[in-house]
This record gives C-alpha cells, structure tokens and sequence, in this order.
C-alpha cells in the first residue's frame, strides 16, 4: 500500500514549506492524538495563486485549484507535528472559507479542491466531515482558506 508521501508523488505534488504565520499563531498545533492546523491559504511560493471573490474576479474553477493549495500547505502543517504523514489515522474535519460575490453559492464544489486532495493522499483516512462557507473577505483578499482537524498517531 502506498504512503502519503508517495501517492502525493504520484500525484506531481510535493509538500511544501510550511507557509509562516502572518499574525499570532502557530501553523499547527498536537494536543494528545489530533492535530488542529490554522487557517492556510492558497500560497505557492510565497505568492497568492488568487485574489477577489469568487464569482466576481476568481473563476470557480480557480478558487477549486486554490482550495487544492490551501489543502497542500495543511498538509505542510500537519506535517510538522508527525514524524511522517503515515501515523495520520483520520482527516477528521475540514472547514473551508470561501470569500465569495453576494450571489455566489458554489462553496462546496471549490471546497472540493481540498477534500479531494485528501481523499486521493490519504485514502479512506481521508473521508471527513466538513463545512464549506461564504464569506465577505479573507486575509490577503485570497479566495480560499482551510483548517482541518487530523487524529495521528
């Protein structure tokens, strides 16, 4: 069976650095067997994939590819709390946020950027619960933001 790490290989992806805080928090943070990562956004290389609302100037299918990111780097921050991404026994919860135009109401299918990533890294691990939300904006104008909560070993 494969790892995280290989199927996320497979996929063409790699985790990346963890992007850092840019206001009072931690990344992630391990209390007994569950990890609660922070708010990440659609950072790649230290740049937004996106800015704007959904609906307006960021396509739905942008703010998808976004989710994705935000996906990825959860997973860079949970990372840092394991010794590998094998000992992740469940993705528990995903909340998405989604910064959407007043008439947008898609929140679940860009929210499917990230929920689909975890299903495909982490297999049956990787089915949660999960809310997907519109919002009037987020930090950075980016489109997206997602948390999840993880039980590790």
């Amino acid at each position: 069976m494969a790892t995280p790490e290989e199927r996320l290989a497979e996929l063409g992806l790699t985790v990346p650095e963890v992007v850092p805080p840019v206001a009072a928090y931690v990344p992630a943070l391990r209390t007994g067997s569950y990890v609660y990562t922070a708010g990440q956004v659609p950072l790649r290389d230290g740049k937004p994939l996106a800015t704007g609302k959904v609906g307006a100037e960021v396509s739905p299918e942008v703010a998808t590819e976004c989710a994705q990111q935000c996906g990825l780097n959860a997973i860079a921050a949970l990372a840092t709390q394991v010794d590998d991404l094998s000992q992740v026994v469940r993705i528990v919860k995903v909340v998405a946020f989604v910064a959407s135009a007043p008439d947008f109401t898609g929140q679940p299918a860009v929210a499917n950027g990230a929920s689909e990533l975890f299903g495909n890294v982490f297999g049956d691990a990787g089915v949660h619960a999960r809310s997907a939300v519109g919002v009037a904006a987020l930090p950075l104008d980016v489109p997206v933001e997602v948390e999840l909560i993880a039980e590790v070993r």
